[in-house]
């Protein structure tokens, strides 16, 4: 069905559209709640050594498997170490405490095992590793071991609490939640819809966003029965979703008033909105879906489950738009309308002028526009992903001054994310002894105690010299695998730093099939919307280059910290959480094509019209270039609001999804398209005869 015809059913059925619309969305709101609390924590990868051991030890010990441990370390004071005398006892004294306080906590230290590789060169340093139960959201019960550990000194000495989940969880607390983050992206883009429109049909796109997020939310419920849906899933929900609705709304309600300015009676006007940026909308909507879905081909349930849920964010708001926004508009639209601090003709003299600018120094325009998006680019090379660096948690207090202590005495971020190794028939001990000969690695041990040997299996540590999310890291568990592999029994290595180099290779192992599909069903909708060959190919090179030099925004500023110790005082993570870039392409290659779509549909109507491809640029981008900028200010407001969140990693991905927007918007669709639009002139709009009979016509549908 058409969106004239969507439009004219709609309006013919309003009573029935609102109604419909009110039961959905109080239904919405009220469930909300309900299902955000069942939305999986779990990440799961089938078929891979990293997930299957993590699981296993998990499930035979109840403790560690996908978590990385706690770590309590003191620094004696100065001329007493781990042999003098007494000191082992107040260890074993102190660390006891930790098990005392949370039942099923295994742990290994100096002082349990009589290991070196627990003890900083110096002998005064030194630490345990304390492996606690978690529950079924994978959060452990850190209050607890607080409280017990409070006070506690060894030879004067304060024992402090470490480790990634300390870290990252004193970084979450008093953090903005989803609520905070929608109502910074909502606030700024009631103010940038309000220069726009200068009257009170700046409410009309939030109040679609209002309607379509708690919706989306809704059908998540029902998609959560069928297949688990990662938690990930609603900071997506929220801000994407706002950016998304009210970027289509701005689309639509901006023609509709286009169209009334020209004479058109309210209700033609709004048909005629329908049928030309209602077009576009669903075209949008489309792409934006295709790139979120395409994840489902990844081996990884948690990604697929996002791509599931992902794609319902624009689709849904595609329906809100096309249903609920025309009746609106046909109703109380006029009365809105007021006070008129904006005309209805969106034409802007200065996009005229620069549009007008950049046909006449097309060359030059294309040179600066690459040499910006190459110089961002370059760094893109470089991306290492994995886990980022302990010290770019954002800790604080005693976490931060435990971590300081390990480094200061010389210990690697190594000792942070151990490898569990899991022994199966087999001695521990002869495979700790074996792994402790492995290059690259501190130590292992086989820990002794009922927590660390169950229903003839147990466990030995291995201690990484280097971060788990360094390339180095991944080379030394490669050795350690080879290593274990060759012993009797049955010895696998699992842990989070095992689980999440497997999950690194499953993922961008897949990545040319997950682009490669993207590429070739956005590529068929495309020749279909522009009637073009030609023009849907630049579209998909250029969103490429987009997202290319949105990572590199991301390395300079998260992985090298040229900006995050600046702005959020984060030091340099080292390495970018390896689902970040994947999401970031996967929004961005959708999101980026919204605008390809606005201004390259407005530029074939303007074609169609005058024949003059130089004419198409300047009045398609005239018409559309406010449009498209604002709608990516509101988007970049949305996703400033996701980086005021506590965690680094969702940091990290407000800042790759705001810069490619931005990056997007102005250097590539603003410079860059007009300018290679110019320099192909005729070639842009070529089309093979037989497609023809395949690809409307503009006489028989409208463009936007």
């Amino acid at each position: 069905m058409s969106t004239g015809a969507i439009a004219r059913f709609v309006l013919k059925h309003k009573l029935l559209v609102v109604v419909a619309w009110v039961v959905v969305a109080a239904i919405s709101f009220g469930l909300v709640s309900t299902v955000t609390s069942g939305l999986s924590h779990q990440f799961t990868l089938p078929g891979k050594e990293g997930a299957e051991i993590s699981g296993q030890v998990q499930g035979r010990y109840g403790v560690g498997g996908f978590n990385d441990p706690v770590i309590a370390v003191v620094t004696l004071p100065e001329g007493t170490t781990v042999d003098s005398p007494g000191i082992k006892a107040q260890l074993t004294t102190a660390f006891d405490r930790i098990t005392k306080s949370s039942p099923q906590t295994r742990v290994a230290s100096y002082a349990s095992t009589g290991d070196r590789a627990f003890v900083s060169t110096d002998g005064r340093t030194t630490f345990a590793l304390a492996y606690l139960p978690s529950d079924e959201t994978g959060l452990i019960d850190l209050p607890a071991v607080k409280e017990a550990m409070t006070g506690v000194t060894v030879a004067g000495a304060p024992v402090l609490l470490t480790g990634r989940p300390v870290l990252a969880t004193e970084s979450s607390s008093g953090g903005a939640g989803v609520l905070v983050e929608l109502l910074i992206g909502g606030g700024g883009a009631l103010l940038v819809l309000a220069y726009i429109f200068g009257s009170f049909l700046a409410l009309l796109p939030i109040l679609m966003a209002i309607v379509a997020i708690p919706t989306t939310f809704l059908l998540i419920g029902g998609v959560n029965q069928l297949t688990d849906v990662n938690f990930i899933v609603q900071f997506l929900i929220a801000l994407i979703g706002l950016g998304v609705a009210i970027d289509y709304a701005l689309l639509v309600v901006t023609r509709w008033r286009e169209e009334r300015a020209a004479g058109r009676p309210n209700e033609a006007a709004v048909q005629r909105a329908m049928e030309t940026a209602g077009h576009a909308v669903v075209f949008s909507g489309t792409t934006v879906s295709i790139g979120l879905l395409a994840l489902v081909v990844l081996p990884v349930p948690f990604m697929r489950s996002v791509g599931y849920a992902g794609m319902l964010i624009p689709l849904v708001s595609v329906v809100v738009t096309l249903t609920l926004l025309p009746v609106i508009l046909a109703t109380i639209g006029p009365k809105l309308d007021w006070p008129r601090g904006r005309s209805g003709h969106q034409s802007h003299p200065g996009w005229h002028a620069w549009a007008t600018v950049v046909v006449r120094h097309r060359i030059a325009a294309t040179v600066v526009a690459l040499v910006v998006l190459g110089a961002l680019l370059v760094p893109a090379f470089g991306i290492t992903v994995g886990d980022p660096r302990p010290d770019a948690l954002n800790g604080s207090g005693a976490a931060q001054q435990g971590l300081v202590a390990l480094q200061d005495a010389g210990i690697p971020g190594g000792a942070m994310s151990p490898f569990q190794v899991l022994v199966q028939g087999g001695d521990a001990h002869a495979v700790a002894t074996a792994l402790d000969r492995v290059n690259g690695l501190r130590g292992a041990v086989a820990p002794a105690g009922a927590g660390w040997s169950q229903g003839g299996s147990s466990l030995v540590i291995a201690l990484p010299d280097t971060d788990g999310s360094s390339q180095a890291a991944m080379t030394v568990l490669d050795r350690v695998r080879d290593v274990a592999h060759a012993q009797p029994g049955q010895v696998g290595v699992g842990g989070p730093a095992a689980f999440n180099a497997d999950f690194t290779d499953a993922v961008y192992g897949s990545f040319p099939l997950m682009v490669g599909l993207i590429a070739l069903v956005t590529y068929i909708l495309l020749v279909r919307a522009f009637r073009s060959l030609v023009l849907p190919l630049k579209a998909l090179a250029l969103n490429v280059l987009s997202v290319g030099a949105a990572y590199g925004v991301l390395v300079l500023i998260w992985q090298h910290g040229y900006g995050s110790e600046a702005i959020w005082g984060i030091p340099a993570t080292g390495a970018i959480t390896s689902w970040v870039p994947l999401m970031v392409f996967a929004f961005l290659f959708g999101l980026s094509m919204d605008y390809e779509v606005f201004i390259l549909a407005r530029m074939r109507e303007e074609y169609d019209a005058t024949g003059s491809t130089d004419r198409a640029i300047v009045g398609g981008l005239s018409l559309t270039g406010r449009l498209v900028t604002c709608a990516a200010l509101i988007l970049f407001l949305s996703f400033t609001g996701m980086a005021s969140g506590p965690q680094t990693e969702i940091k990290m991905l407000a800042t790759g999804l705001a810069a490619g927007i931005i990056l997007d918007a102005t250097v590539v669709r603003a410079l860059l398209v007009p300018a290679l639009i110019s320099l192909m002139g005729h070639w842009n709009w070529w089309l093979p005869g037989w497609l023809e009979r395949v690809v409307p016509h503009p006489e028989s549908r409208a463009t936007a």
